[in-house]
């Protein structure tokens, strides 16, 4: 009994320290409640310790976001993410505003999902601005590496003009906005699809301002 105490102290002892956030980061989301965040509560809930978009039993009218109250400019986003459901495309904006009198928001997406046949997992597009991609992920490795169903490990970067983007460790974006009229700071955004039954679902998400 003596050696099993010993041997369980020793383990304990040497056990590497780990912290809810990684070094410097800040959560953006207190797996509880929406607090920090604003949207359509009917359609934006939290349900185990994720926030979900969307429900499985009816469709989506139109898009739909839940945004933070904060604005960020320059940052490093981290979160994990999944879609499941009919409906196969959601996405995180930034560095983004609300459209006056409108569910719609404008500014830059992280798309997640499927488009026209496409995997926009990590895709940069411009929403209700441009209204176009702005960069897509290698079609051949994001079909290896991206979970359908499943949780997706998502970064995005900012730095003044250049926008960097990683899925499960993959990167798939490497931009720099040549257009100076672009927006660098803005507001973070979680999306949820018009579309059939679907659910977009979020959870562990930190940020570090650079």
């Amino acid at each position: 009994m003596r050696t099993l105490l010993i041997t369980v102290s020793i383990a304990l002892f040497c056990a590497p320290l780990r912290s809810e956030e990684p070094k410097g980061f800040t959560p953006l989301f207190d797996k509880k409640t929406l607090a920090g965040w604003e949207g359509n509560r009917e359609l934006f809930r939290v349900q185990q310790q994720s926030i979900v978009a969307g429900r499985l039993t009816q469709k989506i009218p139109h898009n739909e976001f839940l945004c933070t109250v904060r604005e960020f400019g320059d940052f490093e986003l981290r979160l994990k993410a999944k879609l499941v459901g009919e409906g196969r495309n959601a996405g995180i904006q930034f560095r983004s505003q609300r459209v006056p009198n409108h569910t719609e928001v404008r500014g830059y997406q992280c798309d997640m999902g499927q488009n026209r046949g496409k995997n926009i997992w990590g895709a940069l597009y411009d929403e209700s601005r441009r209204r176009r991609f702005l960069a897509y992920g290698d079609q051949e490795k994001l079909r290896k590496i991206a979970k359908r169903d499943d949780w997706n490990e998502i970064v995005v970067r900012c730095r003044g003009a250049k926008i960097e983007i990683w899925v499960n460790g993959l990167q798939t974006v490497d931009y720099t906005e040549k257009e100076k009229e672009i927006a660098r700071r803005g507001i973070i955004g979680l999306q949820i699809h018009s579309g059939p039954p679907s659910e977009a679902w979020y959870k562990d998400i930190s940020i570090k301002e650079l």
